[in-house]
């Protein structure tokens, strides 16, 4: 797994051994980066269940101005940790090793652009981390919460939250699906 574009371009980061974690696949990231673009440079981004943490480093990489960081696991947290020096970012991240719902209470910013949600897959956690993102003043109209997950997976219930789907990104084994606060 590397860095695909930007400051940190090539560098090779570290992932959890086992099967806990999914790295994000380089051309599925690299898909999707290229999709949000033009709205990463200067943004807040937050990467919840961050597992090696490199959805956040790619968006730092491309011109975020701070990442955020949560993963309640040992092991992926201190590949975080170690990506995070190996990329020179520690100065504009903040880590947090909790539970992503107690987490999402800990991201003191106005506003935050773009939120990355990739929790494993076929549990409840889709559902409680909307519910409570939906309370946080941060999530905004403009901003974009990005979830990557199953194919299989519905997400009419983001309606019953406050949120709607804009759109959906699928790949061979699992999607992109882009949601919003309705207005």
């Amino acid at each position: 797994m590397r860095v695909i574009a930007g400051s940190a371009r090539r560098l090779h980061l570290v992932s959890p051994d086992g099967n806990d974690t999914r790295p994000t696949q380089d051309r599925i990231k690299e898909t999707l980066f290229n999709m949000i673009q033009n709205q990463v440079p200067g943004s807040v981004f937050v990467d919840l269940f961050s597992g090696s943490g490199g959805i956040g480093i790619e968006a730092l990489s491309r011109g975020a101005t701070r990442a955020y960081f949560i993963e309640n696991a040992t092991p992926a947290y201190k590949c975080i940790m170690e990506n995070l020096r190996t990329t020179h970012f520690e100065d504009v991240s903040t880590v947090l090793k909790q539970d992503v719902v107690l987490g999402i209470r800990n991201i003191h910013e106005k506003e935050v652009d773009i939120i990355f949600i990739d929790p494993p897959y076929h549990e409840d956690l889709y559902e409680r981390t909307l519910s409570s993102l939906s309370n946080m003043d941060y999530v905004t109209e403009n901003t974009m919460i990005i979830i990557e997950s199953s194919l299989d997976m519905d997400f009419s219930f983001a309606d019953d939250y406050g949120f709607e789907v804009r759109r959906e990104k699928e790949y061979k084994t699992n999607k992109h699906v882009f949601l919003y606060r309705k207005e």
